[in-house]
Parts: C-alpha cells; sequence; structure tokens
C-alpha cells in the first residue's frame, strides 16, 4: 500500500480509530497513575586497568564484562545482605515468608530481589562501572548502590589477598621441608668429614702430594745410581773408578812393575833358575795375588752398592704405590665431600629462595588496596525516576493511542481490501482503467427521461 492508499484506509475506518485511540490512550493513562514510584540511585567506581603487581604471580581481571560479572555475582550480593542487615529485619522475614511460604532459603530470596533492583552499565568507553538501584525508597535505594560498590571493592580485594594467604601457607610448609632437607644434608656431611677424618680447610692433599713427589724424586736418583754401577760392574773390576783411584791398589801395581822390571833384569844377569828370581818372581805373584784380592774387594762394594739400590728402588716403587693409594683415597674423600657440600649449598639456596617468596607474599596478603576505586558515592535522589512526570506520559499515551488506532485501521483494511481509488481497480484487475464515471446528482425537477449520459473522460 502507498501512502494515499493508507490515507483512504484511514478515512473510510476513522471510526474504529478513533475508538481505539481512545481506549488505548486511557489505558495508558490509568496505567501510569497507577505504577508504584520507583527511584533510582547511582554510585561510580572507576577500575584501574595498569600494571600491577605480582608478587603473587596472581593476575587480577581487569575486563569490565569481568567486572560487572563479579558485581552481579552472589559473592558480592551477600556482602551487600550483611552491610545492610536485611536477614535482621523482621519486615524482610515476612515478605520472605509471605511470597515463598517458607520455600528456599531468604540469602537466596534477597539475592533475587537484590539483581532485580541493580543495574550495571559501562560509562561510555572509559573504565568507570555505574552501579544503580531501584527501590520506593530513595535512601534505600542510595544505600544499596554504595552498599554494592563497596562490596564489589572489599570482594577485589579479597580475591587477591585470598591467592595470597594461600601461598603463604604453601610457603610455610615449604619452608619446613627445606630446613629439614638442609639439616639432613650438614647432618650427612658432619657424618662424613668425621669418618674420613676431613676437616673444612685440610691440606693433607698438599702434604700427601708433596710426598709422593720426594718419593719419586728418590726413586729417580736411586735408578740412576743402580743403573750407573751396574753399566761399571759390566765394564770389568780394573776400569772401575774406586779400583783405579785406590791407594793401595796403585802402591801394588807401581811396586809390581818395578819388581818385574828388576825381574827381567835379573833374568837377563843371572838367568831364570838362578834361586834370586825364583824368590823374586815368587814375591811378584804374592803381590798381584794381592792385588786381585784388593780390586775384587773394591769390586763387591760396586756389587753391594748395585744390589742395595736395587732394593731401595723396589721399597720406594712400594712406597710410592702405597703412597698413590691413599693419595686417591684422599681425593675420593674430598670428592664425596664436596658432593655434599653441594647439597649443603643448594638446600640453603633452595631455603632462603623460598624464605624470600615467603616474605613477601606474606607482605602481598596485608595487602587492603585493590584496582578498583570509589569514585562517586549515590546519594538518595530528590525526584522518581518511574513513572514519568504526568506531561510525559500524556504525551506517551496520546503518542501510543494514535500508533494503536491508525496501526488497527491500517490493519483491518489489509484484512479486508476496499476498492477506494482507480488505482486499487487497476491493481486488483491487472487491466489500465480508460475512464472514471463521476456521480452527478439529479435536479428534483428534472424527468427521468431527460436525465444527461454520464460523461466519460
Amino acid at each position: 500500500m502507498n501512502l494515499r492508499q493508507i490515507l483512504l484506509a484511514i478515512r473510510s475506518r476513522y471510526k474504529i480509530a478513533l475508538v481505539l485511540f481512545a481506549v488505548t490512550a486511557g489505558a495508558a493513562l490509568s496505567v501510569s497513575f497507577r505504577l508504584p514510584v520507583r527511584y533510582t540511585a547511582t554510585a561510580s567506581v572507576m577500575v584501574d586497568a595498569g600494571p600491577r603487581d605480582t608478587l603473587t604471580a596472581m593476575i587480577m581481571p581487569h575486563n569490565l564484562t569481568t567486572q560487572i560479572e563479579i558485581i552481579e555475582s552472589d559473592r558480592v550480593s551477600r556482602k551487600v545482605i550483611e552491610q545492610l542487615k536485611l536477614k535482621e529485619d523482621p519486615a524482610v522475614k515476612e515478605g520472605w515468608l509471605k511470597a515463598t511460604n517458607g520455600a528456599g532459603t531468604l540469602d537466596a530470596w534477597l539475592i533475587g530481589l537484590l539483581r532485580g533492583s541493580i543495574k550495571i552499565e559501562r560509562s561510555s568507553d572509559s573504565n568507570i562501572l555505574l552501579i544503580s538501584s531501584k527501590g520506593a525508597d530513595p535512601d534505600f535505594a542510595a544505600h544499596t548502590a554504595n552498599a554494592y560498590a563497596q562490596a564489589y571493592i572489599d570482594t577485589i580485594v579479597e580475591m587477591k589477598v585470598e591467592p595470597a594467604k594461600q601461598y603463604v601457607a604453601w610457603f610455610e610448609n615449604q619452608v619446613k621441608v627445606l630446613e629439614n632437607n638442609l639439616e639432613r644434608a650438614q647432618t650427612q656431611l658432619s657424618q662424613y668429614q668425621k669418618t674420613h677424618g676431613i676437616v673444612e680447610k685440610d691440606e693433607r692433599m698438599d702434604e700427601e702430594g708433596a710426598k709422593l713427589r720426594d718419593l719419586s724424586a728418590q726413586l729417580t736418583v736411586i735408578q740412576g745410581q743402580t743403573s750407573d754401577s751396574r753399566s761399571k760392574q759390566i765394564a770389568g773390576d780394573d776400569t772401575l773408578p774406586d779400583v783405579m783411584q785406590n791407594a793401595l791398589i796403585s802402591g801394588l801395581k807401581t811396586d809390581i812393575a818395578r819388581r818385574e822390571a828388576s825381574l827381567q833384569e835379573t833374568a837377563l844377569n843371572l838367568g831364570q833358575n838362578h834361586p834370586q828370581y825364583q824368590r823374586m818372581a815368587s814375591e811378584i805373584s804374592a803381590l798381584k795375588r794381592q792385588l786381585d784380592v784388593e780390586t775384587r774387594n773394591v769390586a763387591r762394594s760396586y756389587s753391594s752398592a748395585s744390589s742395595v739400590g736395587l732394593s731401595k728402588e723396589a721399597d720406594l716403587k712400594r712406597a710410592i704405590e702405597a703412597q698413590k693409594r691413599k693419595l686417591m683415597t684422599l681425593r675420593s674423600a674430598r670428592d664425596g665431600m664436596d658432593v655434599l657440600q653441594r647439597d649443603v649449598v643448594a638446600a640453603a639456596q633452595a631455603l632462603d629462595s623460598v624464605n624470600t617468596r615467603l616474605n613477601q607474599t606474606a607482605l602481598e596478603s596485608q595487602v587492603t588496596g585493590a584496582n578498583v576505586s570509589m569514585l562517586t558515592p549515590a546519594v538518595a535522589p530528590l525526584a522518581p525516576s518511574s513513572p514519568k512526570p504526568m506531561r510525559v506520559m500524556a504525551i506517551l499515551s496520546i503518542a501510543l493511542g494514535i500508533l494503536v488506532g491508525l496501526g488497527s485501521a491500517v490493519g483491518f483494511e489489509m484484512l479486508d481490501r476496499r476498492v477506494r481509488s482507480t488505482e486499487d481497480l487497476a491493481e486488483m484487475l491487472q487491466i489500465p482503467v480508460l475512464g472514471v464515471v463521476k456521480r452527478v446528482r439529479a435536479h428534483p425537477r428534472t424527468p427521468l427521461i431527460g436525465l444527461a449520459r454520464p460523461r466519460l473522460r
């Protein structure tokens, strides 16, 4: 339907439109007179979404949708009930019994009433939340809005402090465990030191190492001497330094040489069979035997020195092996003590770390501030928020009546279409209109046969 058709339909059904307009407007005005008076009080809180303290590694929710859900939670509503002391009011208990006949709990009934009376909105694009409370008493509405704001702030503080308190209890248990671990590690270290005779500043490793180096040096010297003695023994007794440097042996060799020269001269002069020659030869033989004895005696000392050197070398090797075993034992004991000392250090460091976290978390558990603050407390409103003033209600009632009346006329026309214009006829028959016969009123004195023909256009 176009605008012309709508206007024609309203003109044709104006009576229905007027009746429905009157009924609707009258009913709306009657209802507005009987609506209960309601007052709305609004408190505003600001949510700080900046960086927060992270002592307990806890991230507080800063999303405003989450904050609104927190305000509407049962936890906040129960705090409001406690602040307003609603359960102590006999009228409240009487209202609960009358409304539910004692079914359910008073807390649940009050939470439902409070939720129905509050409305939380976000102020434009800011971090400010508006907490509005509606009620028949303006003072109660203001108290309820402020109570919700304060309960919300208290809940945010509790949400931050309660996990911190739980962390404190957990850290305290961990401190006890770590203290026991440290005490156990220290006890094991002390027992190990007592068992192996190790003190914290033990210099035995250096002393035993020095002994091993001294024994090795002695072994090197003895091995050199023994090797020298053996090489000299292999070369022959006559070449031994002690033999060549021995005064008795040198004297014997000189005497033997001198006597041999005399013996040769006697042999030339007297002959070998001469008694003097025989006596001199016998003396030379005796001197040679004495020289052999003295030479063997000196050489025997080299053999004894070589045997003693070999014996000392074997003793030194055994002493060195024993010293090595002792040094390895000490080193192993020191390694075991180092392991135990590292256990003690690690346990002490873990205990210090947990003690630091415990102190920080204990401070966090005592925090009373939150990232939410009261911006504007609610005050008792002077004028009701509903119903609207009479002039406004009258205008709204008239507007509603007009809409209902006009809508009803159009609706009835849609249900029962009539031909009210050439456009309606052409639309209905789907053929063009060639002309329109206008209604012409007949003159009273004009005879019937003399009526003029209708004009076509």
